[in-house]
């Protein structure tokens, strides 16, 4: 008995360790300077975690099955993070959402059919609650991840699905997920209780799917945030099923920082998180940006002109976008500042909040070349400075710096802050071809009289230039 309750103080003072440690991932994946150091601290807290479970009285027997299991689920996530390019991330991370759905969802069923403990009146309450509403959030997380990871791997179409009377075919899910809620719950047998948790699974499923299918392209750095708090609130749910309360404490770090950066995201988009679940963009007026007046022509030059703009400036701002991260160029662009740096060219990079298909995502890609973080500088510490920059390049970006958000309050992007390069000297954008951004809307920074085309691979295009 004595050694059961040391096992059980020993499993204790390890979960305070961890969830410590988990704090101080937070904290350090905050900043790029110290990301690095927050993984570290993420691993630690995970072994840690994993190893209280093993001591706790909960697992007993079969540990064998126990180290194989773990052993194959840490070989899989090493090889995934070897093979997975920078530019799938966001694929990995929307399909990893998924995992994390679908194990609160077995857990759920799991401890539905085999309850751990045998729980009456108001604890039995309680615990169907906590078993429904895992249950809920796990199946929205799977099936919506699946469709974002079909829209961010290119295998499901970008535009919004809208059917006709949405809104309202959401509300009548919920209200149905809802009353079925209160048919398990109220179930004084577990037979009685199948039939409104099948039905609610059902209905779960396909409105996940509706969910983000509905939600077009341009808020999926949003969704994937979404999802990562949906998938944190799960857990938490399921910490509550087990008395797990590492599982709490981690679920509900998660979940309310996947919220809180969702919003943070809406702010920088100007929209309304609401907004945002409810359609997206490009959901009401996707027929209208496909339509394209004529702007003009473009003026494309080749690389020796490129050249001569960059050589005959003083100071350079670089707006990265998804499509550097597909040509790779951010290894040449860090060779490219180097050189710059020796002819007294100031260079700055500019990220918006949304570039990319996820959070962070170029921050994490210049990081990933060794950018110096002093250089990399947010929208909102730039907007106002364009008139001070001689030149300013544009790679593989489109949305991000789309004058119609400001300029066109018909435009699905409108209201949406962009960085405003045009305001600058000179802007140059290096883009394969004409066409439109993932939110699929027409750029006119391409046609105004300040901007320069340079058509190509951006990665060979900037070799050129060394």
């Amino acid at each position: 008995m004595n050694l059961e309750i040391f096992n059980m103080e020993v499993v204790r003072a390890l979960y305070v360790v961890s969830t410590v440690l988990f704090i101080l991932t937070l904290g350090g994946l905050s900043n790029p300077e110290t990301s690095r150091r927050g993984n570290q601290y993420g691993i630690f807290a995970m072994l840690i975690a994993i190893t209280a479970t093993i001591l706790g009285p909960q697992v007993s027997g079969n540990y064998s099955i126990m180290i194989i299991v773990i052993l194959l689920g840490g070989s899989l996530g090493l090889l995934l993070s070897k093979r997975v390019k920078m530019t799938e991330m966001p694929e990995l991370v929307a399909i990893l959402h998924s995992l994390v759905g679908l194990a609160a969802v077995l857990v759920g069923l799991v401890n539905f059919i085999n309850p751990i403990n045998e729980y009456v009146d108001v604890e039995k309450t309680i615990h169907s609650i906590e078993i429904y509403l895992g249950i809920f959030i796990g199946m929205v997380t799977f099936s919506g991840s699946i469709v974002a990871f079909g829209k961010l791997s290119g295998k499901v179409s970008g535009n919004p699905l809208v059917l006709p009377g949405k809104h309202y075919l959401n509300l009548i899910m919920v209200l149905a997920i809802i009353f079925y809620g209160y048919q398990f719950v109220s179930a004084e047998t577990i037979d009685l209780s199948v039939y409104p948790l099948a039905i609610m699974l059902t209905i779960s499923f396909l409105f996940g799917i509706h969910l983000v299918a509905s939600i077009g392209g341009a808020d999926m750095p949003v969704v994937v945030s979404m999802l990562n708090s949906y998938s944190g609130w799960a857990a938490s749910v399921t910490g509550f099923m087990l008395s797990n309360d590492l599982l709490i404490v981690v679920g509900a770090l998660v979940g309310s920082s996947g919220a809180i950066l969702s919003y943070i995201m809406c702010r920088a988009m100007n929209r309304s998180f609401i907004s945002v679940i409810a359609g997206g963009f490009g959901s009401d007026s996707s027929v209208a940006s496909v339509k394209t007046e004529d702007q003009g022509e473009v003026q494309a030059i080749d690389i020796d002109e490129f050249k001569s703009m960059i050589t005959a400036s003083n100071k350079i701002a670089i707006i990265p976008g998804y499509g550097m991260a597909v040509a790779q160029a951010q290894f040449v662009v860090n060779q490219m500042i180097d050189i710059l740096k020796n002819k007294n060219i100031e260079v700055i990079f500019v990220i918006h909040p949304v570039a990319g298909r996820m959070p962070g995502h170029m921050n994490v890609l210049l990081a990933e070349a060794k950018i110096p973080y002093d250089i990399v500088y947010e929208m909102d510490e730039v907007n106002d400075g364009f008139k001070n920059i001689d030149l300013s390049i544009v790679i593989g970006a489109n949305d991000i710096v789309n004058p119609s958000a400001l300029e066109d309050p018909n435009s699905p992007i409108a209201g949406m802050p962009v960085i405003e390069c045009w305001r600058g000297s000179h802007t140059v954008v290096l883009k394969r071809g004409m066409s439109t951004g993932y939110a699929g809307v027409e750029n006119p920074l391409f046609f105004k009289g300040n901007t320069r085309m340079l058509f190509g691979d951006a990665k060979e295009s900037l070799l050129k230039t060394l």
